[in-house]
């Protein structure tokens, strides 16, 4: 995966104004190597603790809005913490992950740096933190609305349902019924079913 190195004074072009001094600082303390990546659809942010002779280490995806990007961020520093803090004895998205992540993201908020529709999302989603910032799909809704329209994809819950789509690969797919939360869609070449999320981004294809 191509990884692009950044004098961390760069890094406040990825962050919303206001984020960047909190975040060096968390960077400088924990002795972070923070590389960012091109776009990866399954995950937006990577952490990697530290060995022997290797700092910790965070990957985050360049394509994301700043909101986005910070949100991700923050995400990954709290695993970080709760490495230092507890090592390999509590789960990775356990009670005290999300603990931590609670009290990091909260340093962020109420100081204008998100606009107002993103704050509101995360302090609902503060109740009840999932483990990825893509399983919180009310906040990704409202962080999509941020990004740039050239970057905007088309997303599998905005077709309509017996609509063709394509995925990285070229592999073509026939959007189907909706299970819970999840679309249950064939895969045309070899008629299997896979489960996809409404905010997986697709390109429409045709027959």
């Amino acid at each position: 995966m191509p990884r692009k190195e950044y004098p961390l004074q760069q890094l406040s072009h990825f962050l919303p104004a206001g984020s960047f001094e909190l975040i060096a600082g968390y960077l400088h303390e924990h002795k972070v190597h923070l590389t960012i990546t091109r776009e990866r659809r399954t995950v937006l942010g990577d952490y990697r603790h530290a060995l022997r002779d290797r700092n910790h280490r965070i990957s985050i995806n360049g394509n994301l809005n700043p909101y986005a990007f910070l949100i991700t961020l923050v995400h990954e520093l709290a695993h970080l913490v709760t490495f230092e803090t507890h090592g390999h004895r509590v789960s990775a998205h356990g009670k005290e992950w999300k603990q931590l992540y609670r009290v990091l993201l909260q340093q962020f908020l109420g100081r204008q740096i998100f606009p107002a529709d993103v704050e509101q999302a995360l302090l609902r989603s503060l109740h009840n933190l999932p483990a990825s910032s893509c399983a919180d799909e009310p906040l990704m809704r409202i962080l999509r609305n941020h990004d740039h329209p050239d970057d905007r994809g088309i997303m599998v819950e905005e077709l309509p349902e017996g609509a063709l789509f394509a995925i990285d690969g070229g592999r073509i797919f026939k959007k189907g019924k909706k299970l819970r939360k999840r679309y249950q869609c064939k895969e045309v070449a070899t008629g299997k079913l896979y489960l996809f999320s409404g905010l997986y981004e697709v390109e429409q294809a045709s027959a």
